[in-house]
């Protein structure tokens, strides 16, 4: 019976051990397929293109870049004054009003003559009795020549009726230009408009007295208007008369008005290191009001036709200039010589280390390293890649 057990336990044993094995080897095989299924994941995973939005890819071309200086302020008349009476007296008439048109010449305001006129008129006869005192002297004279040449007459009388008539000479002459005064005050009474414009502001009435240098009138030009503009010191060198500016006024919308820079002030401000540039607006048809507020940009360079790229797709690194290229469906790292910038368009010219048509990252993505696989994205509503 011990003989027959033997065998039967052995059997068992040998079963048991060729089950674990089996076991054993299955949990081997079960592992390494998971972990070489992985590391194929995430292999494909590694090498799948990042995609990119059309947005953040540009492409190198031809642009006509222009450089631009922004101005904005005030805009003022060119030529205003303020009327000031020239003589003393009551207000009789004021013929205008503010916001009234006036030309040169017309009568804005007449101020009380009568003291005025009795001026004039003394004034006229003490030049026609002085030039009747002349007339006596000159007789004299000439009849104290003729009894001196016939050595009736002594010379010191001839001296004597020489001064006198030299005397009444002059006497003649300041009674003229006493009266030609007095004739000027009179026509000083009547206020005329200097130059063509536009009655801004009326100080008096009729009634009111005047003296000499009372201002009666604010007298604004509309037809020329400038604008006074603070633009950078460093920019200074590249402005100059004659170039163009297109300006927009509050109250207009997004009308444009032209404008044309005339002078540029030789000196900085002090503390802000602005300097002020002048702008003329032609304004014949008196759209524009004194005192608007305006603000454009004033055209101070524009270049051909040439290679330009978006300025954020520019990046720098120790000092030198590079695009990441979009390349066989990779970005590669290029280097580049960059020229004019035109900042107000956000394109920046590319003179050497770009082709016509090239694409270029448009934007620094910071996880995109050199050599990593890119596809584009339609911009259509699919998405679908390139």
């Amino acid at each position: 019976m011990s003989s027959g057990k033997q065998p039967a336990a052995a059997f068992r044993v040998v079963t048991a051990a060729l089950v674990v094995a089996a076991a054993v080897a299955a949990a081997w095989w079960y592992n390494a397929r998971s972990t070489t299924t992985l590391a194929a994941a995430e292999a494909e995973v590694s090498q799948a293109p990042m995609e990119l939005a059309p947005a953040e890819v540009a492409t190198a071309a031809h642009h006509v870049l222009v450089r631009r200086l922004p101005v904005s302020g005030t805009i003022t008349s060119m030529l205003k004054t303020t009327v000031r009476s020239r003589v003393p007296g009551e207000v009789l008439e004021v013929r205008v009003r503010e916001g009234e048109r006036v030309r040169a010449g017309d009568l804005l305001a007449r101020i009380d003559t009568r003291s005025l006129e009795a001026q004039v008129a003394s004034a006229r006869a003490a030049r026609e009795k002085s030039a009747a005192d002349l007339e006596i002297a000159r007789l004299n004279y000439e009849n104290s020549r003729r009894l001196f040449g016939k050595k009736v007459l002594p010379q010191n009388e001839l001296d004597t009726r020489k001064s006198l008539f030299d005397v009444a000479i002059a006497s003649q002459k300041l009674a003229a230009a006493q009266l030609r005064l007095a004739e000027i005050s009179l026509e000083d009474a009547l206020v005329h408009a200097p130059f063509d414009a536009v009655v801004a502001r009326r100080f008096q009435h009729p009634g009111g007295k005047v003296s000499p240098d009372t201002p009666l009138f604010e007298l604004v030009d509309l037809s020329h208007m400038e604008l006074q503009a603070a633009a950078p010191a460093a920019e200074i060198p590249a402005v100059h008369a004659g170039q163009r500016a297109s300006l927009r006024v509050d109250g207009y919308g997004a009308e444009d008005f032209g404008a044309t820079l005339e002078r540029i002030n030789p000196s900085a401000e002090p503390g802000s290191r602005l300097v002020l540039l002048y702008l003329s607006i032609d304004n014949s048809d008196a759209r524009l009001r004194d005192g608007m507020f305006a603000q454009g940009a004033l055209l101070i360079e524009q270049s051909d036709p040439v290679l330009a790229v978006p300025a954020t797709a520019v990046l720098n690194e120790a000092g030198l200039d590079y695009v990441m290229v979009i390349d066989d469906g990779r970005v590669q790292r290029r280097p580049v010589t960059l020229g004019m910038v035109a900042t107000q368009d956000g394109l920046v010219e590319v003179r050497s280390g770009l082709a016509q048509g090239e694409r270029l990252l448009a934007v620094r993505i910071g996880s995109l390293d050199p050599g990593t696989a890119v596809t584009v994205l339609d911009a259509g509503p699919a998405g679908a890649s390139n």
